[in-house]
């Protein structure tokens, strides 16, 4: 009986030993701290590849759901020359167009796997545009009248969607690398504001200008900017 009483009283004084011991904090660097709130906000640093050209983003985790991202793109300028074909006239021409925008988007993931996400934000686009320059070759006769192409003159028809444009897209594949890198794609579209276009001419043509109006009206059905893009994730935090 003395030794039962004696292992009894032993039990009680280690449990209460042991209810007095400081709880111990997982380490900030191991994986249980990895799950319950030390990288609660993540951050990443993004560079992306794709329709809109090359950028760079910042994104922020708020919840485990939504995050944001801010950041820019910047296409190089595209020039082709003689890509317009006149029947019967004989001009050079040359085409050019460039893009670049500032962009805030917010990714929400509506599924627990988090490998799908809904994207809606917009951009600046304080380059957004192209232009056709037409340069006349070659001799044009009007009844009597004969005159060079340097004498009839120059025509530049430029065309611009700059402005805020709203966005909406899906994004696949996780938005933050579970360790140090992932890659993931966008898939959406920008809506441009209207186009506007500007005609100057030179010489003969310098009435061009006149067809501002109709060439707006030419164009305004173009609004949408599609967005395939590449985003290559690295996290910092």
């Amino acid at each position: 009986m003395k030794k039962s009483l004696l292992f009894i009283a032993a039990l009680a004084l280690s449990g209460v030993a042991y209810s007095q011991q400081p709880a111990v904090l997982p380490d900030k660097n191991s994986s249980l701290a990895a799950d319950t709130g030390a990288n609660l906000h993540p951050i990443s640093i993004q560079f992306h590849a794709g329709t809109q050209g090359l950028g760079a983003d910042v994104r922020y985790g708020i919840t485990q759901k939504l995050s944001l991202r801010l950041g820019g793109s910047t296409s190089t300028a595209i020039k082709m020359d003689d890509a317009v074909k006149f029947s019967g006239f004989d001009a050079k021409n040359s085409l050019k167009a460039e893009m670049s925008n500032f962009h805030l988007m917010a990714d929400y993931a509506p599924f627990k796997t988090n490998a799908f996400q809904l994207v809606a934000g917009a951009a600046y686009l304080f380059k957004a545009g192209g232009g056709m320059e037409f340069l006349p070759n070659g001799t044009y006769n009007y009844g009597d009248l004969s005159f060079t192409g340097s004498e009839v003159g120059q025509l530049n028809i430029d065309v611009s969607w700059k402005g805020i444009a709203p966005y909406l897209g899906l994004g696949l594949f996780k938005s933050f690398p579970k360790k140090l890198f992932n890659i993931n794609v966008d898939l959406g579209t920008y809506f441009l504001k209207a186009p506007e276009t500007t005609v100057i001419g030179t010489k003969l043509l310098s009435e061009n200008y006149r067809l501002e109006p109709q060439l707006d009206k030419n164009m305004e059905s173009y609004r949408f900017l599609p967005v395939i893009q590449f985003n290559f994730n690295f996290r910092i935090k």
